[in-house]
């Protein structure tokens, strides 16, 4: 069935493009001339009506002239002249005014007249936006196939083709005529059929079928007077007659069932798509029912001209386009750029303008309005294209934020860089949805990692969110994971260790597929404000940490690191001053001292010199070596291992114990803090050692074990007892080394006593 209906598809649009090519060599071969004649009591062909603006008019022709020749030959043999009452299709022709004959030419050039506006180029712009909505319409529908989205397809290449088959109606085409007849009266028709099955899928009737079927007959009953007025051959103007009727009678008729369907359904969700479309298709009809049909039912006259009218209908496919993109009928992807958007919206306007200025300049070079128009269509869309420049460098307030999801963007991120809670966040996102989105509401909840819902909007009713229980459970699995329900989407917006976050997003109607647009915009948003979420997450468990450490008296390993990390930053900077300042300032000064005492004569002032100098060396021996304590170099530039034994051979030079250092297992890769701390503790060691140990022996080792660091340190001094050492030097250095094994997230372990040396382990 879906492959049939595909095919009948393409079959008709094929029709209709060839079709359209038809009418266009007839319009190029024949220029509309625009007058309507009778024949009198006298059997004289006269001219009785001229379109206003038409060619007719523009060279002098006047009511009551007698037509004389067509083509050469008797007028009453012209077929257009004999059957429809107009001066088409003709090449040349002689009038007869007061007794003097005048003949015209009709020339190509005549096509590019104000005349050419209404019956060619608007004509055929309807028929590219109503086979541009077909398109889109056809491949949205690829998927679901519905009857609803078919009729709509036929409805608008119906209308298209109708409004342009009139133009060769006009001409007195028999083609044409058939064709636009036809279409003509199914315009109503199958507007109303569209109508009736779009709200059955919808679980809505809106009316009786026997409406539509009788639509149908009217169709067939005008065809078949046609027919007859062909075999028969009575008079056009009845005919002409009948079919008007019978399309008032079905055009008030839609209007009507559509407020009685609108009365049926007032206060459920398609209540608004009724009221778009009868604003609209009042719009579109109403100019042509008050000026052309009723006046010409009536009086057999009319106010305004068919031609001119006519172009309301460009409001069909107007209207079509904003009932996708603000209502969203079908699921339509307009794969469009900005700059194609702004070229359907200056379509109207550029018809607007060309009308004004083709009727205060016609009598311009050839192919004037044509140039005319693209330049003025090219103007139009660089003005809509400056103003979104302008809207975005200035950030104007539009009437509209629907579907403008770039500068949403924007301005969300600013709002939420002002937010001061997770509150004021979810509170710019419910906003920035709703704003931009066909959404009416938005709902927060929580939900833990067991599925259970452990927070509700205080705005939310059981009603709102009872039947989407499962669908919340679903998205809390990951970040930006969108499910969609039948008004709308639930969207998870955030995740942390323990629960996760969705807004739930629900519309007064029923919400198709969401675009790919849509959901890139909506996952954009879900990033940037799990981003936000978790700052401000991490803000408040820091706050509450702090507010424990605080109360337990005892600071915590990442806080020690963070302290630890401080101190090396400070002596990195001393050292760096020292060498680069006060070393610096030492070195200048022994080598100014060592010239002076190299021209020094005085025994007892070389012998000053000389002890000032051996000072100086001092001086700097002892500088130098407290910049290396104070930064490390070798760790930075060799790593931990190189560095530990360069620092136990400095130890070794000075001190009067043996010192024995094992790392030969140490493969372990660490960053440069943990290198520095383990550094720290087996300087700290060495100094007690040194100072208070009284020991001949200290043994190191530094090895992996598996995924662990065990650091062991041994000597045999005389100990202490570690109980009664709290207000002593040898207590505060340990308790830096137990910060550090803090610091580093690992386990301290301390065994000594008086006379019996000290052992220290400590795992990482």
């Amino acid at each position: 069935m879906r492959n049939n209906f595909n095919k009948t598809f393409i079959f008709f649009v094929l029709i209709s493009v060839i079709f359209s090519i038809y009418l266009t060599t007839l319009n190029i071969n024949h220029p509309y001339v625009g007058a309507n004649v009778t024949i009198n009591e006298n059997k004289e062909i006269v001219i009785t009506n001229l379109e206003p603006k038409s060619w007719a008019e523009k060279i002098g022709i006047r009511k009551g002239d007698i037509v004389v020749e067509v083509n050469g030959e008797a007028p009453i043999k012209h077929k257009p002249i004999k059957k429809y009452n107009v001066i088409e299709q003709v090449e040349s022709f002689s009038l007869s005014r007061d007794g003097v004959v005048k003949e015209y030419s009709i020339i190509n050039e005549t096509i590019f007249s104000t005349q050419s506006l209404l019956i060619i180029i608007i004509p055929f712009t309807v028929l590219t936006l109503c086979l541009f909505c077909s398109f889109y319409i056809y491949k949205s529908n690829k998927r679901t196939n519905l009857k609803s989205a078919n009729l709509l397809n036929l409805f608008l290449l119906i209308i298209a083709v109708a409004y342009v088959s009139a133009t060769g109606s006009s001409k007195g085409d028999m083609i044409s005529r058939y064709v636009n007849l036809c279409l003509f009266l199914l315009v109503p028709v199958s507007y109303l059929h569209f109508l009736y099955q779009y709200f059955i899928e919808l679980g809505k009737k809106l009316f009786n079928f026997n409406y539509i079927r009788l639509g149908y007959i009217i169709v067939t009953l005008n065809l078949s007077v046609e027919l007859a007025n062909d075999i028969i051959g009575y008079n056009f103007q009845v005919n002409k007659l009948v079919n008007l009727i019978s399309f008032f009678i079905m055009l008030v008729l839609t209007f009507v069932l559509k407020f009685v369907g609108l009365k049926k359904i007032k206060y459920s969700e398609q209540a608004y798509v009724i009221k778009v479309l009868i604003v609209t298709n009042v719009l579109a009809f109403s100019p042509f029912l008050l000026f052309y049909v009723i006046p010409f039912i009536i009086f057999q006259d009319y106010v305004f001209p068919p031609t001119f009218l006519a172009a309301f209908l460009l409001l069909i496919p107007f209207s079509l386009v904003y009932q996708f993109l603000a209502t969203k009928i079908y699921d339509i992807e307009f794969l469009l750029g900005r700059i194609r958007y702004y070229s359907l919206l200056a379509i109207i306007p550029t018809f607007i303008m060309i009308g004004i200025m083709l009727n205060m300049k016609e009598s311009d070079p050839n192919f004037y309005q044509i140039k005319l128009s693209i330049a003025t269509f090219i103007s139009l869309i660089l003005v809509f294209y400056i103003k979104e420049i302008f809207d975005y460098r200035f950030r104007l307030k539009r009437f509209s934020e629907k579907y403008n999801y770039q500068d949403s963007i924007f301005k969300y991120t600013q709002s939420i860089r002002k937010a001061s809670n997770l509150d004021q966040v979810i509170s710019e996102l419910k906003q920035v949805i709703v704003d931009v989105l066909l959404v009416s509401k938005a709902y927060f909840i929580e939900v833990d990692k067991l599925k259970n819902i452990t927070s509700i909007d205080p705005q939310a009713k059981e009603a709102d969110y009872g039947e989407y229980v499962s669908e919340i459970k679903e998205v809390s699995e990951e970040i930006g994971k969108i499910v969609e329900v039948n008004k709308g989407f639930i969207i998870n917006i955030g995740v942390t260790d323990d629960k996760s976050y969705v807004l739930v997003c629900l519309s007064i109607l029923n919400t198709p597929i969401l675009t790919r647009d849509e959901i890139s915009w909506l996952k954009t948003l879900s990033f940037y404000t799990n981003v936000s979420l978790e700052n401000f997450l991490k803000i408040d468990e820091l706050m509450l940490h702090l507010q424990k450490v605080e109360s337990e008296g005892q600071n915590p390993g990442w806080l020690t690191k963070l302290l630890f990390s401080i101190e090396e930053k400070q002596r990195s900077n001393l050292a760096k001053d020292l060498h680069d300042s006060v070393l610096q300032d030492l070195v200048s000064l022994k080598r100014q001292c060592e010239l002076t005492l190299a021209e020094a004569e005085d025994d007892r002032l070389k012998s000053q010199l000389q002890n000032m100098n051996s000072s100086m060396t001092r001086i700097i021996k002892t500088t130098r070596e407290t910049c290396q304590e104070l930064r490390p170099q070798l760790l930075y530039d060799l790593g931990l291992v190189k560095a530990l034994n360069k620092l136990v051979a400095q130890y070794q030079e000075v001190v009067n114990f043996d010192i024995r250092l094992n790392t030969g297992n140490f493969t372990k890769t660490l960053d440069i803090d943990a290198q520095l701390n383990i550094y720290r503790i087996v300087q700290e060691l060495l100094t007690n050692a040194h100072k208070h140990s009284q020991a001949s022996n200290v043994l190191i080792i530094l090895v992996c074990i598996k995924d662990k660091i065990v650091f062991h340190y041994e000597d045999n001094g005389i100990g202490f007892e570690f109980s009664e050492m709290e207000d002593k030097a040898e207590s505060m250095g340990l308790s830096g080394i137990s910060e550090r094994v803090k610091a580093l997230k690992g386990s301290f372990s301390v065994e000594t006593s008086g006379g019996n040396g000290l052992k220290l382990d400590i795992e990482i």
